[in-house]
């Protein structure tokens, strides 16, 4: 049987030899502030399946946190890439146009789901550098200094993207920040305040978004509002789509541009290509798109999508970058887009979700440590309690991944409370592959409740 379709299989303790000796060189050539989280050395991957440097097979239920949902080693990337690398590796769009960017960025922008008829596309490097320059075109377009952003994002780790993040634990240290971003409460129903729910949840949820304009910075002076649809880090926590139709009149009242952060929502992964797309089917596109992760099964590439009147009030020379639109990752962009149009994966993902969704739903029934089940097609969270009261079971969430992960299963905590496990398995998962993923979760549950 092929790595591609083989079953978690742990045959040594973790980590193996081969393993340990890579931590050993690894704490002598990398700062330990860029930390790691499992005991496992990744040799190859193929699929959902990854094999370590001792030969023990994993299901990626991570997936380099939202990098592969296409999956690991897709031979017609490979060949792609392979195609693209025997031309030329490099050529900076400021100096020589290269026609894979203009090729990726023609079909990209045929489907991505920003408002306006004739879509441009700034392609980068990393989902903070996507991030940073929307913030950057919306003030050029918008002419204002100021964003607001919510409780629980996370957009990166760049000096504005830090200020931008609501966890702090990312920016230790790293002050002063850029000043004129301002934070809202992001609307996190499962723990809205006085058990609110339903109507009253999202008017509640408004209202503090409206106070940022008292209390922070006029409406005049704000250029964008930055959310994701499915917070990552935050804990899985989807953007109710009654609340994203306020921040869609706000915007419009006050002049004030939409941004959506699908660096880790993007390519097919809530069910749709982009997770914005179920705003356009009811008419709240948002103006700008920021997209990365997956783009490009596992190279490095992102971008920032908008309609060319906005572009066009960009300053000359104020975004762009060295490695902006490499033509070998825009190679593996265009035949993921190619792949994921072709063998809808956007339906994949939601098949998964059917599966995993009335599993889980299950447990929340069976266990009550489990506290709350969310998310938007296979971008899931399992939020697990101590208690009737909602407290934050953050000790058993690192148990649990702990556990799974020697059974063969990766698992990463999220949250702001680090009491969310997070679903980012690859798309291209096998039936079997799954149920075995959604045994052994279980059973680290039982384990260890």
């Amino acid at each position: 049987m092929s790595l591609r379709e083989a079953l978690p299989s742990v045959k040594t303790k973790l980590p193996g030899p081969k393993a340990e000796a890579a931590f050993a060189k690894r704490a002598k050539v990398m700062p330990s502030a860029i930390k790691s989280i499992y005991p496992i050395v990744i040799e190859r991957g193929e699929g959902a399946m990854i094999e370590d440097a001792d030969g023990n097979v994993f299901l990626d239920w991570v997936g380099g946190v939202g990098v592969m949902n296409i999956g690991y080693s897709i031979p017609e990337l490979i060949d792609a890439v392979k195609e693209q690398s025997e031309k030329y590796f490099h050529s900076m769009m400021n100096i020589t146009t290269n026609t894979k960017y203009l090729e990726y960025a023609e079909a990209l922008g045929k489907v991505v789901p920003v408002r306006g008829e004739q879509r441009q596309i700034m392609l980068a490097n990393s989902g903070a550098e996507a991030d940073e320059n929307a913030v950057k075109i919306a003030k050029a377009a918008t002419g204002r200094p100021n964003i607001i952003v919510f409780s629980g994002a996370f957009h990166g780790r760049t000096a504005l993207t830090m200020t931008m993040t609501a966890k702090k634990a990312y920016a230790t240290g790293m002050g002063p920040f850029p000043d004129g971003v301002y934070r809202a409460e992001f609307p996190y129903l499962y723990r809205a305040p006085g058990g609110l729910s339903g109507k009253e949840a999202i008017d509640f949820y408004v209202e503090k978004l409206e106070s940022v304009f008292e209390t922070h910075s006029p409406a005049q002076y704000v250029a964008a509002i930055v959310f994701e649809p499915v917070q990552g880090e935050g804990g899985f926590v989807p953007a109710p789509i009654e609340w994203v139709k306020a921040v869609r009149k706000i915007c419009d009242d006050n002049g004030i541009l939409m941004v959506t952060d699908e660096v880790q929502t993007g390519f097919g992964r809530s069910g749709r290509l982009f997770a914005s797309e179920y705003y356009k089917e009811v008419g709240i596109a948002p103006d700008i798109l920021t997209f990365a992760k997956s783009v490009a099964g596992g190279l490095p590439l992102s971008g920032v999508a908008a309609d060319k009147s906005i572009m066009d009030k960009v300053p000359g020379g104020t975004i762009g970058g060295t490695y902006n639109g490499n033509p070998i990752a825009c190679a593996s962009a265009l035949k993921v887009l190619e792949i994921m149009q072709r063998d809808d994966y956007p339906g994949k993902a939601l098949k998964i979700a059917d599966v995993c969704m009335k599993r889980f739903n299950e447990w929340k029934d069976k266990y009550d440590v489990v506290g709350d089940v969310r998310g938007v097609g296979a971008m899931m969270g399992v939020e697990f309690v101590s208690d009737a009261k909602k407290t934050p079971n953050a000790a058993l969430v690192g148990k649990i991944v702990s556990s799974a992960w020697e059974k063969g299963l990766i698992l990463e905590s999220a949250g702001t409370y680090g009491n969310v496990i997070r679903f980012l398995c690859p798309l291209c998962v096998t039936d079997a592959q799954l149920a075995a993923g959604l045994d052994i979760f279980e059973e680290a549950i039982k384990e260890n409740m």
